[in-house]
């Protein structure tokens, strides 16, 4: 087991260490929800006060021209396109991941005639069972089909037209195997969407290398976009031609400023457009981008694995109360790990006053990531340090720490 010592010995040898001066991390506090929002590049301020006082305050509205607002789609998407192992003309930053969600998978089951099975899994993020649910509610003619895990390659069949799947699991972090899952869906005929919203920028995505169809995911956990941050989505090459959105917005006409009364889609992944783009928003993502120049992507998984692995060996350890909810190899872990027990809300409150910030899911998990670019092993250490003085106290059975706030 590490010792204290051994983990600033860990810090002072890391070849990451010197990320964290890019974020602007507040004093005190060892932030551990970065798979849930990102902190703050110090970047973001300045680049956004540029844009707000210049190109918008100044420059009006022939920043659209002039600071090529209009492009920032497929600009930030071509940011985004190394992280996850995609082509730049394969990513867009655009709309929330739960627009692109329904604008993929709507866009599928068209390629796909004759099938009416979306599969998935129970426990998928909500939002993403949400959508499905909705467009099979909208169009009346579609299955959803949830299968637990482990049957995904037995429920892949012939009348499945796609597979939606998160790559790792919001909730208990486990690791699909993308490469395998997508190939048996394309033996039987079937196209992959993967949601990426616990993965881009927090440990290496091979979407090209999995033969991967479609995929989608948010800018404002490992990307660091912000709160609301605008979300990406990944078209093949092989599908563009032939991809179709039911969300036939201007902005992905082929011709937006002829103003003709006629959709005419435009050519690749530009289709995939729908309204005007969020301009401050794409502005802030694509300046946190920033932070991932010139980091090798495996050193970044390398170090999430150990700093996973440290929490976990320290917690079970100090605090015998908690379940795992997490696998416990870390290669088969996001970048985050997931602690059970029956009071999980309060016992997070009370961590997060003593300064450790997680968050909690229902019904009883205490969720923690691990973003490399700015955390430390010595963190890691002092988390779990003030955790064990939470449960040894009783701390928080106090009432204030059972109240539940509206966001958990």
């Amino acid at each position: 087991m590490l010792s204290r010592k051994d983990c600033l010995d860990l810090d002072r040898s890391d070849p990451l260490a010197a990320r964290r001066d890019m974020f602007d991390l507040p004093e005190g506090v060892i932030y551990l929800d970065g798979n849930s929002l990102g902190a703050l590049p110090r970047n973001i301020g300045p680049r956004l006060q540029a844009a707000v006082a210049g190109e918008w305050g100044r420059d009006l509205i022939r920043s659209w021209n002039t600071a090529d607002w209009i492009n920032l789609p497929r600009r930030v998407g071509a940011r985004i396109a190394p992280l996850i192992g995609a082509a730049a003309d394969e990513v867009l930053a655009a709309d929330s991941t739960s627009v692109n969600l329904f604008k993929l998978a709507a866009g599928a089951l068209k390629l796909r005639p004759g099938r009416r099975v979306i599969l998935s899994e129970p426990g998928n993020f909500p939002t993403d069972l949400y959508i499905l649910q909705g467009l099979r509610d909208f169009l009346g003619e579609v299955e959803l089909r949830v299968v637990e895990a482990a049957r995904i390659p037995q429920a892949l069949d012939a009348s499945v037209a796609l597979l939606v799947l998160t790559h790792v699991h919001y909730k208990t972090g486990a690791v699909h195997d993308m490469a395998a899952l997508t190939a048996r869906a394309h033996e039987v005929g079937a196209l992959a969407l993967w949601d990426l919203s616990h993965s881009a920028g927090a440990l290496p995505v091979d979407l090209r290398g999995a033969g991967a169809d479609l995929a989608v995911g948010c800018g404002y956990k490992y990307l660091n976009g912000g709160p609301g941050a605008p979300a990406f989505l990944f078209v093949s090459q092989a599908l563009q031609a032939q991809f179709r959105t039911p969300l036939s917005g201007w902005m992905g006409h082929a011709a937006p400023f002829a103003f003709s009364d006629e959709y005419q889609p435009a050519e690749g992944i530009l289709r995939g457009l729908c309204g005007t783009p969020s301009v401050l928003g794409l502005t802030a993502l694509e300046a946190a981008l920033d932070v991932f120049d010139g980091v090798d992507m495996a050193e970044l998984r390398a170090k999430s694995m150990r700093l996973s692995d440290l929490f976990l060996d320290l917690a079970l350890e100090r605090c015998p109360e908690f379940g795992r909810g997490s696998p416990r190899a870390a290669a088969q872990r996001g970048s985050q790990v997931a602690l059970t027990h029956a009071q999980g809300y309060p016992i997070m409150q009370a961590l997060i006053e003593r300064g450790v910030i997680g968050d909690f899911r229902a019904p009883n998990v205490l969720r923690f990531g691990f973003t490399p670019l700015y955390l430390r092993y010595i963190d890691v250490w002092d988390a779990v340090d003030r955790l064990a003085a939470v449960m040894a106290s009783g701390e928080w059975r106090q009432a204030r720490f059972n109240e539940v706030s509206a966001v958990t």
